[in-house]
């Protein structure tokens, strides 16, 4: 039980192999009993810790406010303990709703109909109170809640962000295989890359880790071009939030090294500047139209972190797939001397064409895909031993 009446229970969701990173941003911004669950956090904080959550955390999908704990064993239990609840502190006919959920049980088979019929249960009891009902709308709702099936344990939360935290607001295009906010960020900060170096992304396609190595390096929190859910509860504390955004804003930062990009795609350079100015990172950010077999030492100005996140092969033939992660490789070698590069693919085996050795390997999953994220020391000097590969 907390010992401080401010306080309350809150999770953050996140994705697979970015716990660790999660636990460690929660602490920082003071919340407290964290403990690491899988693609989740649970923790205690204040209205303030969850206001900070999603405005600063850089690796959260959602921030939930729990609400409502309950055992069920069937569909007839759900909706009967769901209309216990007086959902009238929240909801009224006026307030759009939306329902996600998340089932792991073996008495629910599908996460659509747990939602409907926790929907169902919470418009009947608010006809009966108003003699009509709040309506649903799932793509800009007043209110998002969230449900959660543990096998018998129900808890639904309040959903104080609203869309996911990994919509920052600044994306107005994308490339091919753009890869996820959260994801991007979370492989940044598995990097050790502290902004104390270049960051380079020699196939940068529409920017996503160009603009999150942004703000990281200038200390920008990621949540201030957008709206959460929180905004619209009844409990909504605008002063407290105007402070944190200004505090947020106070401990923004100078970066003294560089942060480049590189695509050989002229298409994918515009769509990437679009999003960089979009997000007014215009001049915190280099970019250039060059192939990765281009990128000599001077261009790449020393040493730094570099990510590649190279097609995996969906849309190559296995060939074409080898050949180019073949020339990765030969790049590396040649120009990233200095550099501590990290690439991202769920082609196991066209990762061994790169012809390095890996310094560490991690597994992370992009969107649906098992992925492996590897680790490449590319040292100073002749030390050509270190070049052997290790797969």
């Amino acid at each position: 039980m907390n010992t401080n009446d401010n306080q309350f229970e809150l999770s953050a969701t996140t994705l697979y192999g970015l716990e660790p990173i999660l636990a460690d941003e929660l602490s920082a911004i003071g919340a407290e009993n964290i403990e690491i669950q899988n693609r989740a956090i649970t923790f205690t904080g204040t209205k303030e810790t969850m206001y900070r959550a999603n405005l600063e955390i850089r690796t959260a999908l959602r921030i939930l406010k729990p609400i409502y704990s309950f055992r069920v064993l069937d569909e007839i239990d759900l909706y009967k303990e769901t209309f216990k609840f007086n959902w009238e502190k929240y909801l009224d006919p006026k307030t759009t709703f939306a329902i996600n959920s998340a089932v792991h049980s073996e008495n629910f088979n599908h996460e659509n109909y747990v939602a409907l019929k926790v929907k169902d249960a919470m418009v009947d009891q608010l006809r009966t109170i108003y003699g009509k009902r709040p309506d649903v709308d799932i793509e800009d709702p007043d209110i998002r809640f969230h449900v959660h099936i543990n096998q018998e344990d129900c808890t639904i939360s309040l959903d104080s962000s609203g869309e996911s935290l990994h919509k920052r607001g600044y994306r107005i295009g994308q490339g091919l295989a753009p890869i996820n906010e959260v994801l991007a960020a979370g492989m940044i900060k598995l990097t050790g890359w502290n902004a104390d170096s270049n960051f380079v992304d020699p196939m940068c396609g529409s920017g996503t880790f160009l603009m999150e190595a942004a703000t990281i390096a200038y200390n920008i929190a990621p949540g201030v071009k957008r709206d959460f859910g929180f905004m619209n509860w009844k409990d909504f504390d605008d002063n407290l939030w105007r402070k944190l955004l200004q505090d947020a804003k106070d401990r923004e930062r100078d970066f003294s090294f560089k942060i480049l990009g590189f695509d050989e795609s002229p298409k994918a350079i515009n769509i990437a500047k679009d999003n960089i100015k979009n997000a007014e990172l215009g001049w915190k950010i280099l970019l250039k139209v060059k192939n990765i077999q281009d990128l000599e030492p001077d261009i790449l100005g020393g040493s730094g972190t570099a990510i590649i996140n190279p097609p995996y092969g969906e849309r190559l033939n296995e060939t074409d797939t080898e050949r180019l992660y073949k020339i990765i490789g030969d790049s590396l070698k040649q120009n990233f001397e200095g550099f501590s590069v990290w690439i991202i693919s769920s082609n196991k085996q066209a990762l061994k064409n790169i012809g390095l050795r890996t310094s560490k390997k991690l597994t992370l999953y992009n969107g649906s895909l098992e992925c492996k994220f590897h680790n490449y020391q590319i040292y100073k000097g002749s030390k050509k031993s270190k070049f052997l590969t290790n797969e």
